[in-house]
Parts: C-alpha cells; structure tokens; sequence
C-alpha cells in the first residue's frame, strides 16, 4: 500500500540519507585540496598566491571530488520522495541506495589516494623540493562522513524492510453487504 507523500511519513533513516546528501553537496563548497608548509619563507611565498591557487574547493579539484557528492543528493532526495511507496520499497530501493552510498564512498577514497594528481609532474616536483605538501581540506572529511552516514542509514534502512516483509500485510476489512 502506498502511503500518501507527508513530512511525518518519513522515517529517521530517509531524512538522515537526505541530510547527508545536503551535507556532502555543502562540503563541495569547502576545502577540498589545500597546500601546506612548515617552512616559514615558503609559507610567506603560499600566503602572496591567490587564495584559489592554494585552497581548492571540489569544483575546483578532480572528478573524484565533485562527483561523489551529486549522487549522494540525488540518493537522498529519491528515499525521500519515493521512500513511502511499498512496491519501490520491496523492488530494492533501500539496495540501490546503498549501492549508490557505497560507490560514492569508494569514489571519494579513490580521490583520497590520488589527491596529489590534481597537479602535474613538474607541479608535484616543485612542492617536493620547496617543502610544500598536498593535503585533503575540510571539505574532503565532511564529504566522507556525509558517505558514510548515507551508508550506514542505508543499510539500516534495509534492515528495516526486511522486517516489514516478515509482517503480515495490512488489508482493509470488507465492508459486509446486508
């Protein structure tokens, strides 16, 4: 049976998979990438550079970091809007929620490891020899807990239609014809 679309309909784990679709699309507007260093000439020389040259948010950085966040949204806002209707709900939404939280997550890993190839060969050299490290920003920890928190009630949500399916359904009793 499907339940009518209201704000009281959607249980915990839905608005916490939205939320955490908003919180990883924020994230993308913080620090994604930042370059760093204990030296204190390097450091004077870091500060003259224009602050995008430093700083990089997702937008700015590589695919693995601007794409995790928009299916992470799209996810949140599906489970939302589409949570309630019985028959999505025992096709495999909660699954395919999953799924889509699990392949942003190892998307933003991927992204995590390959962090130095924003910048090219002769980019990475220079660092290495001025002392300059490429470091992962705010943003990138944000976005990985937004991941991991869309995982986590996503698989809560499964657990929970398992045990819808094991309850008997609720029918409308007929009404008797006297």
């Amino acid at each position: 049976m499907t339940q009518p679309f209201s704000v009281k309909s959607v249980t915990w784990r839905e608005w916490l998979g939205l939320a955490a679709g908003l919180l990883a699309l924020g994230s993308t507007f913080l620090p994604w990438t930042t370059l760093s260093t204990n030296k204190p000439d390097i450091e004077d020389i870091l500060a003259q550079l224009p602050h995008s040259d430093v700083v990089r948010d997702a937008w700015h950085s590589s695919f693995f970091a601007w794409c995790p966040p928009l299916p992470l949204l799209l996810a949140g806002l599906v489970v939302v809007f589409f949570g309630r209707i019985r028959k999505l709900r025992a096709s495999g939404l909660p699954h395919l929620w999953l799924v889509v939280a699990a392949a942003s997550l190892l998307l933003m890993a991927i992204g995590w490891v390959t962090l130095d190839w924003e910048f090219d060969a002769d980019q990475r050299g220079i660092f290495d020899a001025a002392g300059v490290a490429i470091g992962p920003g705010f943003g990138r920890f944000l976005g990985m807990l937004a991941a991991v928190l869309s995982a986590v009630a996503a698989f809560l949500d499964i657990r929970a239609v398992r045990a819808e399916s094991r309850q008997p359904s609720k029918r409308e009793p007929r009404s008797k014809s006297r």
